[in-house]
Order: C-alpha cells, then sequence, then structure tokens
C-alpha cells in the first residue's frame, strides 16, 4: 500500500532530540535505551500523554547496540515503564528508516489493525560495534570480523571493487557533469539555511527540538539542547578544500558526517490526531509513499525515483509541493534531483538538513520531517515531500498534506 487516506500525525505530535557529531556527548549511551526514556520524558513532560495509549511501537536502528537482540520490545517497555504489554517489531533502512517505519505505521493505520502507532527511530554511530563470527575452515581458525559503520561505510558489497559511500556520489556526478563549485554552492545555501533554524534564539528548532538527558558519570546526568559539531562555513573556506576523493568533485563539507541521536512520531486516526494536536486547527495527513533502487554504485540518484513513485500514487506533481525536503548525505543529491525534477535547488530544504548537521542513520530522515512539518505549519499548508537514498542504491518518498 502506498496511498494513504486514513492516516494522520498529530501536529507536534513528533519530536527529534539535537544531533551530536560522533564521539560527542552522547557517544557512550546505548541508543535503544536512550532512545526510549527520551521518548518517554517527551510524552510525559512535554506533550503530557501516557504513553500507554499506544497500540503498538514501530522502532527503528541501524548500527548495532547492546541487546539489540530485544530492542523493540526493550523500548517498548522502557517507553510505558512497564505498565502496558506494548508489542512492536525492530525496522532497519540505514538512511530511510523513519520514513520505511511511517509507511508502515499508515498501513497499520490504513487497515484499522491499530488505532495509535508510535515510530521510535536511534541510532550512535559513535564508538560502532565490531561483530566476530567463528570460522573454523580459515587459515589457522581466523575469526571473521566486521565494523558496522567503518567497513560498511566504505565498501558496498553490490559493487566490485566495493564502493565508498562517497564513491557512489562521484559516479553521479560524473555521471550529470556536477562540478566542485556547484557542490560548494550547496553547501553554502544548506548551511545559511541552517542558519535560519537558530535565529531568534533557535525559535524554528525549539518548535520540534527536545533535549536529550545524557548520563556523565554513574550519578550525574546533563541534558544535550544543541546540534554538536556543525561546522561553520564560508565560500572561502569551500573554494580552499580540496575534492576527498582524486578526481572527484565532492570536499569533506560536501558530506554528511556520523552523528547520534533519536526522534519519534504518533501515528494515528484523523479523529485521534485532532485529539493529541497542540492545535487541533491544522491537520497533518500522510499521503503517499515511494521507494526505489537504482543501479549499483549510484546511490545519490535513487532519492529521483522514489519521489516520482510518491508522487505518480498521489496523482501530484512536484510544482504542488509547497515545501521539499531531503536526506542529503552528499552535494550530489541535491544537486541530481533538482535537475531531473526541475525544482529550484535553493529553495528546497530550508531550516536545515542532514548535509549540514550529521547522519545518525535511522532519525535522519525524521528530524527532518519534522523540520518540514514545522515549516508547512508555518507557511498555511498544503503538500511536501521527503525524500532520501540509503545504503544498497536504493531511495523513499514520502507525501504529506497539512492544512
Amino acid at each position: 500500500m502506498t496511498t494513504f487516506t486514513k492516516a494522520y500525525i498529530p501536529y507536534n505530535g513528533y519530536y527529534s532530540t539535537p544531533f551530536c557529531r560522533w564521539q560527542g556527548s552522547m557517544q557512550n549511551e546505548n541508543a535503544i535505551e536512550l532512545g526510549a526514556k527520551t521518548a518517554r520524558r517527551w510524552f510525559l513532560e512535554k506533550k503530557k500523554i501516557d504513553p500507554g495509549i499506544l497500540d503498538y511501537l514501530y522502532y527503528g536502528v541501524s548500527i548495532s547496540q547492546h541487546h539489540l537482540f530485544y530492542s523493540h520490545n526493550w523500548a517498548a517497555g522502557m517507553l510505558t515503564d512497564n505498565k502496558k504489554n506494548l508489542p512492536g517489531c525492530m525496522i532497519s533502512q540505514a538512511c530511510t528508516t523513519s520514513t520505511t517505519i511511517l509507511n508502515l505505521a499508515a498501513q497499520a493505520i490504513e487497515t484499522g489493525m491499530v488505532n495509535v502507532a508510535f515510530g521510535l527511530m536511534s541510532d550512535r554511530t559513535s564508538n560502532g560495534a565490531h561483530t566476530i563470527w567463528p570460522n573454523p575452515m580459515g587459515p589457522g581458525g581466523e575469526v571473521i570480523h566486521e565494523n558496522w559503520l567503518m567497513d560498511n561505510f566504505n565498501s558496498d558489497p553490490n559493487v566490485f571493487p566495493p564502493l565508498k559511500m562517497v564513491q557512489t556520489a562521484e559516479n553521479v556526478a560524473k555521471q550529470e557533469g556536477f562540478t566542485k563549485e556547484q557542490c560548494d554552492e550547496v553547501v553554502l545555501r544548506r548551511y545559511e539555511q541552517y542558519q535560519m533554524a537558530l535565529a531568534n534564539d533557535r525559535a524554528f528548532q525549539k518548535r520540534y527540538m527536545f533535549p536529550a538527558e545524557v548520563k556523565v558519570s554513574k550519578k550525574k546526568t546533563v541534558l544535550v539542547e544543541l546540534d554538536e559539531g556543525v561546522t561553520p562555513t564560508t565560500k572561502e573556506g569551500l573554494a580552499k578544500l580540496g575534492p576527498a576523493e582524486k578526481g572527484g568533485v565532492h570536499s569533506f563539507a560536501a558530506q554528511t558526517f556520523p552523528a547520534d541521536g533519536n526522534c519519534g512520531f504518533i501515528v494515528t486516526t484523523k479523529e485521534k490526531a485532532k485529539e493529541l494536536s497542540a492545535d487541533p486547527n491544522i491537520e497533518i495527513q500522510i499521503v503517499s509513499f515511494g521507494f526505489s533502487r537504482v543501479n549499483p554504485g549510484f546511490m545519490a540518484a535513487a532519492p529521483v525515483p522514489a519521489a516520482q513513485m510518491a508522487l505518480a500514487n498521489a496523482g501530484l506533481k512536484i510544482t504542488d509541493m509547497k515545501a521539499i525536503k531531503s536526506h542529503n548525505p552528499f552535494s550530489t543529491n541535491d544537486l541530481n534531483f533538482a535537475k531531473k525534477m526541475g525544482n529550484d535547488i535553493m529553495k528546497m530544504n530550508n531550516y536545515g538538513s542532514s548535509l549540514i548537521y550529521g547522519h545518525p542513520q535511522a532519525p535522519t530522515g525524521g528530524r527532518i520531517i519534522a523540520e518540514m512539518l514545522e515549516e508547512m505549519s508555518m507557511i498555511g499548508g498544503g503538500y511536501c515531500l521527503w525524500t532520501g537514498c540509503a545504503a544498497g542504491d536504493t531511495g523513499a518518498s514520502i507525501i504529506f498534506k497539512v492544512g
């Protein structure tokens, strides 16, 4: 099911923590535990809602954490303080995990399977997990080992010889003729748009952002209220940076950085959304979903066919979208999308994007969507579209109607 008529999100029925560049303030937190406890605090302290109203939990994670096997039910227990036997499942779709969960939750509402669903997405790229498997037939019984983060960032198993993530973006840039100067222009504009969210003492971010309570010792916690690791950006500074890959067009500034964080979304019926909304006059309907997979080694191209599917399913055109946001791990993602879809690259991604504030995997799309929904409420509503790529040369896209 890719088109919906019954699935709604309460206005302000979502949150995202700040994102912290890896090895920052969240580096020692189990992402499952931090995500569930943050969501519980958000329900009780910010929304004044008992999480016992939930019927089902969709938990999203990409980087292995301790107790991953029990992640969804452990998170559900912490979220409800084990006062309700809340069932759930774990979803892992790398960068498009949030969008996939919103799609699955919308399907559950559409079919009447549940009345109130919650999508909780959390990841920690810091101190990435290392997995070891027995290999008794190997030379000397040497084990098979994997670094969950670095090995997979640097080696797409679909392509031989294996490619780094950035090299898949370089393939698209070369195919479409994009230049380093174009990439730098996108980075500078995205940094300027992020500054919009910081204006007036972070007035925009405070519309959706919720602080994470992080342990710094056995007896002391601190609230992380601000993004960590955003690099100040200037035109002159970008021009001085050379390409990260020989012969490429992406400097280190033209690609995102790993980060830690979490986010959550309530998905429910129209009637329940109105009841739970911070403003019952603002409706947020999930309209349609799209997905894609492109040729191996061309991940940055995947958002386009995903968006085309979501638009076709909804019977809408790109010109019907009042706001467009993307997960843009590389400048080429936005350059390719604007070229193929015919939209203004300088007007998409207002108030922030993952290119600037980092990429914790599972919650990345959720934060970007929360920003988009807040932008839509400010400009009077209409249709809006999120799109993004994910590991394995896949993409996803989702359309909302705000009014």
